[in-house]
């Protein structure tokens, strides 16, 4: 079914993946950008629709006549609790709030052992386990999805779901993008939790033997 699905971070690396398909796709895709001047650059790579908010501050209006979210926005390490995780949450209110169903959250592998973690990405991991434990005590229908070291390399929709640790393997971003997507579209996918990294196995092929 046709979704409304709101790109929160559709100025990042993985979110103008995720916009690019979707906007190729039969759902409309509303890119959420920080400022006014990314808005051609959404247009050129077809988004339907673009909204301008920052999760540091309101972000109701963004999600308003949507029906799911995916959530690529990150910090960049600048502000970790400012955004990967206080904007996140406020991001899962406002979703809730609108009537939003459906909410995939990209998420990192090693959130739940940030202790094991390089000390330079702990708070970080700490940040993005606090939103996921947040979406996952929500209403919403989500999916939460964790991939290993993230590459520009182009993608070749080829993947391997399951529990790894932090430092298993990568995964090129447009592979990211695609299995985000390909989770929106899976009812079988709605309370999942999983590690994702770069494989042998179609995303279809790999996402069916995951799902229960």
């Amino acid at each position: 079914m046709a979704q409304t699905v709101l790109v929160a971070g559709a100025h990042g690396q993985v979110g103008q993946h995720v916009t690019e398909r979707l906007g190729a796709s039969d759902h409309e895709a509303k890119a959420m950008v920080r400022d006014d001047d990314q808005t051609e650059e959404m247009d050129a790579i077809g988004a339907d629709e673009t909204v301008v908010a920052d999760l540091t501050e309101s972000v109701s209006h963004a999600v308003e006549g949507c029906n799911s979210v995916i959530f690529a926005a990150g910090s960049g390490g600048n502000d970790v609790y400012g955004v990967d995780r206080d904007g996140a949450i406020a991001l899962i209110d406002a979703a809730l709030e609108a009537g939003a169903d459906r909410f995939v959250m990209l998420s990192s592998m090693g959130v739940d052992d940030p202790d094991d973690a390089p000390e330079a990405l702990q708070d970080y991991l700490i940040a993005k386990a606090e939103a996921d434990e947040y979406l996952r005590e929500s209403d919403l229908e989500w999916t939460i999805v964790r991939p290993g070291e993230l590459t520009n390399e182009d993608g070749d929709g080829r993947i391997r779901v399951g529990n790894f640790d932090l430092g298993d393997g990568d995964i090129p971003r447009e592979d990211v993008a695609q299995t985000l997507i390909a989770c929106l579209e899976r009812d079988g996918f709605v309370g999942e939790t999983f590690e994702l990294l770069g494989g042998e196995h179609s995303i279809d092929e790999a996402l069916e033997s995951w799902s229960r």
